[in-house]
């Protein structure tokens, strides 16, 4: 019967990481539906830079009040979780602190009062971030996009992170025997004697309950994760490692109208030749992207990574200017379309069926597709390397290529370059008039 607690523990434990471990299974299935694109170049740049920006963030310091606040969060919730291993250990083999047992006391209780502080640090910040949210009501947390769920996810984790930090310091301030060392209570002595009323067994039961409920809690947060924004904890290392490393203003080009260029070019190609055999039964590619399918996996890990924070939105000129553009907005409805695409694989046993739907004027409308200027004022705002406008490029590709649907302004700008060598409606031979004017 002694062995019950641990038991159970055991099979909350399994049952936590099992249900990730599902969820992360579903998550690359998801991410692999995008297309194919190598990305193994310059791996001594990459590397350099999931260390400055995902582990250093050093984009989110840009904004000196939120970097620093979440600078704070993230470094204290990481470090505060190392006790995580310590919970683990002794509710697997009935252990108490078993930290005591392995560490001096004096290096005990350095860390754990290092943990203390951090907690308490990580209380304040996720308030002040809550008061932004709700109170203060910043101007990028109110777009229409972030009503609803996003609005309450938000809030939600913030919530989270500071039941949980509660539950430690509750944990500690509870614990007559950790409350008798000499060192490690820093913060929990000044919350013990809110319980200095209770009985010997009723202390126990307390720190008792916030021991189980913290470990419980850090399970439902960890799982909560694949349901929530705060998905960018995980995903923000590899997708800053597979981020463009090329000037922001160079556009890829499209390899079959690379090909079709180079044999208009080539004077002695034959227009006409039979193609190979490899490559007669070869459908032709489609150009450009209606649906997450057609995206490439980077942009499906974009959408996931997305920490729906604005600040490519608060940047975005075409926004700032009333235009229906958010360039968040893009994130999300990619990151949605592509949940909906993996729900339908779900329950179809692994095979997608066709909805009638698609990413292109389901979710993003033509009008926020040509309203970006293409500035990369998004890409140089997001603090872990996503890529909003090769979203709205792709988009863009297959609306001119495949459907023939540019705005009238465009096609005759490309009308005019095709037959006059340039953007203006004017002869070839009557382009430098104006320096005889």
């Amino acid at each position: 019967m002694n062995y019950l607690p641990n038991i159970l523990f055991a099979i909350i434990l399994i049952a936590g990481i099992g249900y990730f471990a599902r969820n992360v299974k579903k998550l690359f299935r998801n991410i692999k539906l995008g297309k194919d694109k190598d990305i193994n170049d310059n791996k001594s740049q990459r590397w350099k830079n999931m260390a400055m920006i995902a582990l250093g963030q050093s984009k989110m310091v840009k904004r000196p009040v939120s970097g620093f606040f979440h600078i704070i969060v993230y470094v204290g919730f990481v470090i505060i979780n190392i006790e995580v291993l310590e919970i683990i250990i002794d509710g697997l083999f009935g252990t108490h602190r078993i930290g005591l047992s392995i560490l001096p006391e004096s290096l005990y209780g350095f860390l754990i009062g290092t943990f203390e502080v951090l907690a308490a640090l990580v209380f304040i910040a996720v308030i002040i971030f809550w008061i932004r949210r709700n109170v203060i009501k910043l101007k990028r947390f109110m777009s229409s996009e972030m009503s609803g769920w996003p609005k309450n996810d938000g809030n939600i984790i913030l919530y989270f992170e500071m039941v949980l930090m509660t539950l430690f310091l509750v944990m500690n301030a509870t614990d007559t025997s950790f409350q008798a060392l000499d060192s490690g209570n820093i913060i929990s002595q000044y919350i013990a004697p809110l319980f200095s009323g209770l009985s010997e067994n009723s202390l126990h039961l307390v720190e008792r309950s916030s021991w189980w409920l913290h470990i419980v809690g850090i399970l439902i947060f960890l799982n909560y994760l694949y349901y929530s924004k705060h998905l960018h904890i995980l995903l923000a290392f590899p997708n800053t490692y597979y981020g463009k490393l090329t000037p922001k203003g160079q556009f890829p080009n499209n390899d079959a109208v690379t090909k079709e260029v180079k044999l208009m070019m080539d004077p002695d190609a034959d227009p006409y030749a039979v193609p190979a055999e490899d490559e007669a039964d070869v459908p032709p590619a489609k150009f450009g992207a209606s649906d997450v399918q057609d995206l490439s996996w980077l942009n499906l890990l974009n959408a996931y990574s997305c920490t729906e924070c604005g600040r490519c939105t608060s940047e975005c000129p075409a926004n700032l200017t009333g235009k229906k553009l958010s360039p968040r907005k893009i994130m999300m409805d990619t990151r949605d379309r592509l949940e909906e695409v993996g729900k339908n694989i779900d329950a179809n046993n692994g095979v997608f069926v066709d909805d009638g739907k698609q990413l292109l004027n389901d979710y993003i409308t033509t009008e926020e597709l040509w309203a970006c200027t293409s500035c990369n004022a998004c890409v140089e705002a997001c603090p872990i390397s996503i890529d909003p406008l090769n979203i709205i490029m792709e988009m863009r590709n297959y609306l001119v290529m495949e459907q023939s649907a540019a705005p009238m302004e465009l096609n005759n700008m490309m009308t005019n370059i095709e037959n006059n060598g340039a953007p203006w409606p004017y002869n070839q031979m009557d382009r430098l008039n104006w320096k005889d004017e």
